[in-house]
């Protein structure tokens, strides 16, 4: 059994799934929850003796939050995207961030397929006829997705699945990525997303939350997209904008649209929704939920809450989006110090030293950098004094020193 220095409190957020905090309580820890994000004020408020914090994608970790957090240890972003957390601000505060960049896949990828056959079959329009009673039995308009084609913008872990996937519904694939992606299948890679809007009938943005993609896709783009194009966006929403898009679908331009990210989003359910978009034929909105099924919701729990307790428990990093990755069982019977740092030459040895002159004597030590940081985990079998703790922590390079006792 673990413990920790500091109390073992976590706070879940925005309607995390229960599997969560099952896994938390497991750990040890007392778990609050809440069904909705907290504005700035808010969180900061709850935050006063909370170890682990666990967060979707509308609760905002800023460095004025994480500034007023000093118990904080650790971030879970229940979700894909991490632009929502100052990660700068937290790694040099020593606050460790989690997501969850492989669990919700599939879910996206099987509402971009469902959404890309509904406007090619113009479900929306004929849907919203029969609840108002209208009965068009017609062809005018819709298509198989069976040989045409789609340029897939962002070529990540959800553009390859939705490249397999297409494919084999007999599309072919376009692609662009600003990194070197090797194609999947008889997938084509384009040189710019200029070449990828001139050749294909449908495009879908799978692009990151980083602050350059912005406003990445507006009237230049739409111009230059095929008349009668699909369009479709489930990743971020302020790499839309959504007035040139309104523009060209009622032009007619663009033929159908599906969104499901917004660049202003409510904060819970049942709040008002607004959007130039509401209210346009063949436009499908849905509720930022292209990860939101039942399985990757409960993947999505009990992959990050699992990141969140071996962090608190034992210290390990695998898989953080701000610290380097380090993943080492804790043997019973050890003390474990872990020291993040500022990476610069000669730490390992200065924290040696502090061991050395206190007679302690090192169990087993791994050292990982990443960037400006350097993470040390040394497991010692002896007792220390709080002497040494306290020479470690007055170091000018440590960020923040733990201690984790075994038994």
């Amino acid at each position: 059994m673990l413990t920790l220095e500091t109390p073992k409190r976590a706070l879940l957020l925005e309607n995390i799934h229960p599997d969560a905090t099952a896994r938390l309580t497991k750990a040890g820890f007392e778990v609050e929850t809440m069904s909705r994000a907290l504005g700035e004020d808010e969180l900061i408020e709850a935050l006063p003796g909370i170890s682990l914090l666990g967060i979707r994608s509308q609760t905002h970790v800023t460095d004025r939050v994480l500034a007023s957090a000093p118990d904080l240890l650790s971030v879970g972003a229940f979700c894909i995207g991490t632009n929502q957390i100052d990660l700068e601000s937290a790694a040099s505060r020593g606050v460790v961030v989690f997501n969850a960049p492989f669990s919700n896949t599939r879910s996206v990828v099987e509402l971009a397929v469902a959404e890309i056959i509904s406007m090619a079959r113009r479900l929306p329009d004929k849907n919203l006829g029969m609840h108002n009673g209208v009965w068009d039995k017609s062809a005018k308009g819709a298509h198989e997705v069976r040989g045409r084609t789609i340029g897939i913008v962002g070529y990540g872990n959800i553009g390859t699945q939705l490249s397999v996937i297409a494919e084999a519904l007999g599309m072919t694939v376009y692609y662009y990525d600003i990194a070197d992606k090797l194609a999947i299948g008889n997938a084509r890679r384009c040189s710019t997303l200029d070449e990828l809007l001139g050749a294909v009938e449908t495009v879908t943005l799978h692009v990151d939350g980083r602050p350059g993609n912005s406003g990445f896709f507006g009237e230049e783009e739409f111009s230059k997209m095929r008349p009668r194009s699909l369009f479709l966006n489930l990743s971020r929403g302020f790499v839309v904008d959504h007035k040139a898009l309104r523009a060209h679908i009622e032009s007619g331009h663009i033929a159908g649209a599906a969104i499901d990210v917004f660049p202003t989003e409510p904060k819970g359910r049942g709040d008002e929704f607004v959007s130039e978009l509401r209210g346009l034929p063949n436009v499908i909105l849905t509720p930022h939920i292209g990860g939101s099924t039942e399985e990757a919701q409960q993947d999505i729990g009990e992959f990050v809450s699992g990141k969140l307790a071996e962090y608190a428990g034992a210290g390990a990093t695998s898989m953080s989006v701000n610290f380097p990755g380090v993943s080492e069982p804790v043997v019973p019977g050890t003390h474990r110090l872990i020291h993040l740092h500022r990476n610069v030459p000669g730490v390992l040895a200065k924290i040696n030293q502090v061991l050395a002159d206190h007679g302690v004597n090192v169990e087993r030590q791994m050292l990982r950098t990443k960037d400006d940081l350097g993470y040390v985990v040394t497991d010692i079998g002896t007792t220390y004094s709080e002497e040494v703790i306290e020479q470690l922590r007055a170091m000018d390079i440590t960020i923040r020193l733990r201690t984790i006792e075994s038994e």
